[in-house]
């Protein structure tokens, strides 16, 4: 796979796509991505070069690929010296600590299995992880090990060994009691299909799903990635995100290090301030740059001429860019913005490529490791422009980054994995040219500030409270934050509707659920609407919502309608 690797980054340096489609390869019975990449290639070739450029705005650390491969060593002996074995599940919560990247690499060379889990997250989220998969590890920064503990109490079981990312704590190890360890260790032998990332995405039907990314599917699936940013060895990549989501593995692991670039993390606990943003872009050489629309949307707020920048690359994920955003960027920033398509359950399927002819609205064309098909319900291709479900071809046997299967959940696999595609719940249509245009999600999760919320969590918690006989959640559109999380509330008999009430339903969800998840909005009605088998029909909903803010309806005016 070295070999493999090798080439790859030098087609993408020269953007020769069409070589790189047509790749011969291979799955190999066993990968370690460490071992035979990171340490294999980088460490080997460049170990001093920047690998990590952390700041948190007052200081600036820079880790090379041999200290921060130093630094995971100690971190995976100690694991070992506390008996966490192969497969072990570790599972992490803390802020954007330099703690985060070794704790992925030495997952993943110790061959134990990840739960990312966001800063954002609350007790009962934790809760549900621990019910689900009870992990080995904890590593959690202050700021979350109260949510840890406090879990545990609720469970009545300890996790074995919790480690504080910053400063001490009782009945935690600190990172202190790390650094006495050796600064070598051997990798574990693991196989290409091994389990490593477990991460939980929101439904619309029931909690969280399990998704189950192997040591081939992410590590090695992250190549198209790194193809559609247009990632270069010596790049300086900064990618806008928060650890526990996917879009971090994403782009602030795997698509720069496949490739030998640095990543930037800038760690703040502030708001977001554009202006400072793009100062730090400047100050730092920033070369690659990913970010989700809503900051796109605040960035181009701010005078982007009045910045001296050195971007090679921009790129947006998340949902699709409006043409303002892409085209007020590229005024200010000579750079055009590409989008590209994917989920927690693959990496980049579909991207505008760096160079290729880009159509505006379009998600551009299929990325070398996947064989895209546009198809019916009944598995069978689609003529182009007509509307179907975004599917991949698994039967070609060439390796991708489509994870395995939804973990204890076979009904989904079910649905999900069929007449030899998987589905991806997308909808989407290729026109003449084998460029894609998104339509819309098959499913009813909510896309806010680049969270994905799931409504049946929250219509769940609004649900507990006595006032409430039904509820149904959906987006309602917003102009900065793509949507915002919206609750149509049925009330009980002797309740009435009425700010009083609306501000003791925000106090009741504020308890119970993470502040992304809260609804801004509610709406008393009288009933919901239905299909014949009773099921919410929430896409009449968002067609409702969608429809009054087009029409410029001012909220404040409808009956029973409170914003939090």
């Amino acid at each position: 796979m070295e070999q493999l690797f090798r080439t790859v980054r030098q087609l993408i340096a020269d953007k020769q796509f069409e070589a790189l489609a047509a790749l011969e390869i291979n799955k190999p019975e066993h990968f370690n991505w460490v071992s035979e990449i990171f340490e294999g290639i980088h460490v080997q070739d460049t170990p001093d070069a920047p690998a990590l450029i952390w700041t948190d705005g007052s200081q600036t650390l820079t880790f090379s690929f041999a200290g921060i491969c130093r630094e995971t060593n100690k971190l995976l002996n100690f694991l070992r010296a506390k008996n966490v074995q192969q497969q072990d599940v570790i599972l992490t919560q803390m802020a954007l600590q330099p703690v985060n990247w070794t704790a992925i690499l030495a997952t993943i060379k110790g061959g134990f299995r990840m739960i990312p889990a966001a800063t954002i997250l609350g007790v009962n989220d934790i809760v549900y992880r621990f019910r689900t998969l009870m992990p080995k590890v904890v590593i959690a920064d202050p700021d979350n090990a109260a949510k840890i503990e406090e879990a545990e109490t609720k469970l009545g079981e300890t996790v074995a060994v919790k480690i504080i990312a910053e400063g001490s704590r009782q009945g935690w190890y600190s990172l202190e009691d790390i650094e006495g360890e050796a600064g070598q260790a051997e990798a574990a032998l693991t196989r290409a299909d091994d389990p490593l990332f477990l991460f939980f995405t929101s439904g619309t039907t029931g909690m969280p799903k399990v998704v189950i990314h192997t040591h081939l599917s992410y590590p090695f699936g992250h190549l198209t990635t790194a193809s559609w940013i247009g990632l270069r060895q010596g790049d300086i990549h900064y990618n806008i995100s928060q650890p526990g989501w996917a879009k971090f593995a994403w782009s602030s692991v795997f698509a720069p290090w496949n490739v030998g670039a640095a990543i930037f993390a800038y760690h703040s606990t502030a708001r977001f301030h554009a202006r400072d943003t793009l100062s730090l872009i400047e100050k730092h050489g920033i070369t690659t740059f990913c970010a989700p629309p809503t900051v796109l949307r605040m960035l181009i707020l701010e005078d982007l001429k009045a910045f001296r920048f050195q971007f090679r690359e921009c790129v947006a994920a998340g949902e699709p860019l409006n043409p303002e955003v892409i085209e007020t960027w590229q005024a200010g920033t000579g750079i055009l913005i590409r989008d590209g398509f994917g989920q927690t359950e693959s990496t980049c399927i579909v991207a505008n490529l760096p160079g290729n002819k880009v159509k505006f609205g379009s998600m551009g064309k299929p990325t070398f490791l996947y064989d895209v098909v546009i198809a019916g319900d009944d598995g069978k291709p689609l003529p182009p422009n007509e509307e179907g479900n975004i599917c991949v071809d698994m039967t070609k046997g060439k390796p991708n980054g489509i994870f395995i299967d939804y973990f204890g959940n076979p009904e989904k696999n079910q649905e999900v994995f069929r007449h030899g595609l998987y589905y991806t719940g997308d909808k989407a249509y290729r026109d003449e040219d084998g460029y894609i245009w998104f339509v819309g999600r098959d499913d009813d999760v909510i896309k806010s500030s680049d969270y994905r919320v799931g409504p049946f969590e929250v219509e769940s918690v609004l649900l507990e409270h006595d006032a409430v006989q039904e509820s149904a959640v959906v987006g309602s559109p917003h102009p900065v934050k793509g949507f915002e999380v919206k609750a149509f509330i049925v009330l009980n008999t002797g309740f009435d509707a009425g700010e009083t009430l609306a501000e003791a339903l925000f106090a009741y969800a504020r308890k119970s659920l993470a502040p992304y998840k809260m609804p801004r909005l509610l709406e008393f009605v009288t009933e919901l609407p239905k299909t014949i088998s009773g099921k919410i029909r929430r896409v009449e909903l968002r067609a409702r919502e969608a429809e009054g803010k087009a029409r410029g309806i001012n909220p404040d005016q409808e009956y029973g309608y409170k914003r939090s």
